[in-house]
């Protein structure tokens, strides 16, 4: 007879990082760096597109992509100015991004607006 496994409790408030609520973007980086600030825009970006309510590993996966992308971004602004650009190191970080954007799911997925019934009902005694 297969054994089933209880999911693990989340650790008490107290117990929980500032990243792990979200207070925390970026670690050791001040949130109002532009490098902060485009992270936060990339992550809520893929987060609208995979419809919200993601699950732990994808929203790990959505960090990282986040990650390449800055760099994938500031490698294409060195270029702009025409500094030194390894297109080799470009190549492999633009397709690991990809990778990590094809298991995301690379399209829109449309976010479920269909109110409850008791939304429903509470919206129509107001009206």
């Amino acid at each position: 007879m297969p054994r089933t496994r209880k999911a693990p409790e989340p650790p008490p408030p107290q117990f929980s990082t500032r990243k792990g609520t979200g207070a925390v973007m970026l670690a050791g980086v001040d949130g109002r760096s532009l490098m902060a600030r485009r992270f936060r825009e990339i992550v809520t970006g893929i987060d609208s597109d995979l419809g919200g309510d993601l699950s732990e590993a994808q929203r790990q996966l959505v960090a990282r992509a986040a990650t390449l992308a800055i760099w994938c971004e500031e490698r294409e602004g060195e270029l702009g100015e025409g500094k030194d650009f390894d297109a080799g190191a470009y190549a492999t970080i633009a397709n690991a991004l990809r990778r990590l954007l094809s298991d995301l799911g690379l399209e829109r997925r449309m976010r479920d607006v269909t109110p409850s019934l008791d939304q429903y009902l509470a919206g129509k005694a107001a009206q």
